[in-house]
């Protein structure tokens, strides 16, 4: 940006699904049982805590190139817990940034979560709560999903809402699952029209692994009903995404948000850049999957990486007098 001065400020939020961050103690109430000791995966305290660390230095690292801080707020998926992330925050590369959690457990019935990491030096919490979206497996029994946080608060003291997403699988195949993922799109536009109809022009920030792309049907339908505009719709091509899948590529990794974080007010929010978060290092270094993200497991062989995602970001600024 042209013309900056001393009292500009700019601030990364990001999301990154983290790819089962369990710990290592069995929840008898979810089906956590492929992340213990005891399992054939071998979840052990040692592998456990180097992927901690090596989450926390991915984070620190998000959107660098262009901020000597790391991300103001981090939305995540995958999280077993509350104790999960505390141990993320708590790690080597971030402990020294003033770092706390949103979390609410769901029912997802393997205990995966989303959280909200968020810097309390220039983000402040008002109001958080989970918002549940009903399926059905069959006719009358309940499927139980992840559920949406919303958080809101003042970011540098403007207020903004956030909506940390991750939307139900493609594992009964694409076409089967896709109402699960429209039910999971109109549940995130009912949460916004509810802010909007107590808030005038609110900002919102709606991100998340929603396992659909920009293009797909989920994602065009929320962000045309509720006038949200996408960065993340021009990224996907033949050799980039956030995730692979048989060596196609796929942005199932988005953030949105409301159109006035284009306004021209120089002392309000404004939205700069987005991207996604693919450095070399997050990647597979060699062999037939070179490039892709870089994981912890392939099937139930241990491989030390960070996760099957890779981070995405947006950077926003604001003058401050």
């Amino acid at each position: 940006m042209e013309n900056r001065t001393l009292s500009e400020q700019h601030f990364t939020i990001a999301f990154y699904n983290v790819e089962n961050l369990f710990d290592i103690e069995d929840n008898a109430y979810t089906n956590d049982n492929d992340y213990l000791p005891t399992s054939v995966k071998r979840w052990t305290k040692k592998r456990y805590d180097r992927k901690i660390t090596k989450l926390a230095e991915v984070i620190s690292k998000i959107g660098s190139d262009e901020m000597k801080e790391p991300p103001a707020i981090i939305g995540v998926a995958e999280a077993e817990n509350e104790g999960v992330l505390l141990d993320l925050i708590n790690a080597e590369a971030l402990k020294d940034y003033n770092y706390d959690i949103v979390h609410y457990d769901s029912k997802d019935e393997r205990g995966i979560d989303v959280g909200f990491i968020y810097n309390k030096d220039v983000f402040q919490v008002d109001d958080s709560s989970r918002y549940s979206i009903y399926l059905e497996k069959e006719p009358g029994i309940q499927d139980f999903t992840r559920d949406i946080l919303w958080v809101s608060g003042k970011l540098d003291g403007e207020p903004i809402h956030c909506l940390v997403n991750h939307w139900p699988s493609r594992r009964d195949g694409v076409d089967e699952s896709s109402k699960n993922r429209m039910k999971a799109a109109s549940k995130a536009l009912e949460i916004i029209e509810n802010i909007r109809r107590f808030e005038v022009d609110p900002k919102i920030i709606v991100m998340g692994d929603f396992n659909d792309n920009p293009n797909n049907d989920s994602i065009r339908h929320l962000s045309e009903k509720a006038q949200l505009f996408n960065p993340m719709k021009t990224m996907q091509s033949f050799s980039r995404g956030t995730q692979n899948h048989k060596f196609t590529w796929n942005v199932f990794d988005q953030i949105l948000f409301s159109t006035n974080f284009f306004e021209s007010d120089s002392e309000s929010l404004k939205f700069e850049k987005a991207d996604i978060f693919d450095k070399k290092f997050l990647t597979q270094y060699k062999g037939r999957f070179k490039g892709q993200p870089f994981r912890t497991y392939v099937g139930k062989k241990y491989k030390g990486g960070y996760s099957d995602h890779f981070p995405v970001y947006m950077q926003i600024s604001k003058y401050s007098k």
